[in-house]
């Protein structure tokens, strides 16, 4: 089974009695991954996390990325994301499976279609060497359903570009704050909104920034209250938490 949705169908069809129980039972006991060789497909992320398989395309070679893709493609997948893919790899996977493309943040995804956009999340940059970790932020939270809005070059050296946007951040549910050199975007847009702020540090920055370290240990202290801090560079993981927090917002109205 490849979702709730269906898991919920199946059940009111044995409900009704136009599926038997025990054909329901084999249906459910289908294997929840299956075994690629290089790697073991999870078929049921989907139905515990609400969101199907992500794959890592760094350090895949592109015949792996297919064959992934395509198998979840068969499975009925889409918007199927694949993060830290290069140029080269993403044409060739583009030849064998349907593809839209993102080359500044390096995410392509796989049998795109049409999906829901949900609430608001809001992705700030500190300034436009960012914006490649933003849009992998922002593009993992639309392809999981929700509405992202972007603002980006707006950091503390020119803190009035920022501030002429407040209605839009106090109208979001969620704020990515992607930053690097030193780090304090994240707990400006802290100190301002009164919903979730998830830190982005990135590795921009001259030698004394330690390839992101400075801006990620300022982020991890930073006095703003609400504010979560992921890994370097990791507007992925960022973007998916925000989605979490997004949608869990939604069902409270």
């Amino acid at each position: 089974m490849e979702n709730k949705q269906e898991i919920l169908r199946l059940l009111r069809s044995v409900a009704e009695g136009a599926v038997t129980p025990e054909d329901a039972l084999l249906k459910l006991k289908e294997s929840p991954f299956e075994d690629l060789g290089y790697a073991k497909l999870d078929l049921h992320r989907s139905v515990r996390q609400g969101a199907a398989e992500v794959i890592y395309g760094a350090g895949k070679t592109a015949e792996q990325i297919i064959g992934i893709a395509a198998r979840m493609g068969e499975h009925g997948c889409k918007n199927v994301l694949i993060t830290r893919m290069d140029e080269a790899t993403a044409r060739k996977v583009a030849a064998a499976v349907p593809l839209d493309y993102h080359p500044q943040a390096r995410v392509g995804i796989a049998y795109p279609a049409e999906r829901p956009s949900r609430g608001s999340i809001v992705v700030v940059t500190g300034g436009t060497s960012d914006i490649p970790v933003a849009e992998e932020a922002a593009l993992t939270a639309e392809v999981l359903g929700n509405r992202v809005t972007r603002l980006y070059d707006v950091g503390v050296a020119g803190l009035h570009r920022l501030l002429s946007n407040l209605d839009v951040l106090m109208s979001a549910r969620c704020v990515i704050a992607v930053a690097g050199m030193e780090g304090a975007l994240a707990s400006v847009v802290g100190g301002l909104v009164d919903c979730p702020v998830i830190a982005v540090p990135t590795s921009v920055g001259y030698g004394a920034s330690f390839g992101g370290l400075s801006a990620l240990l300022a982020m991890l202290n930073s006095c703003a209250s609400g504010t979560c801090v992921v890994n370097i560079d990791n507007g992925f993981g960022a973007g998916y938490l925000a989605s979490r927090i997004n949608q869990m917002e939604g069902l409270k109205e």
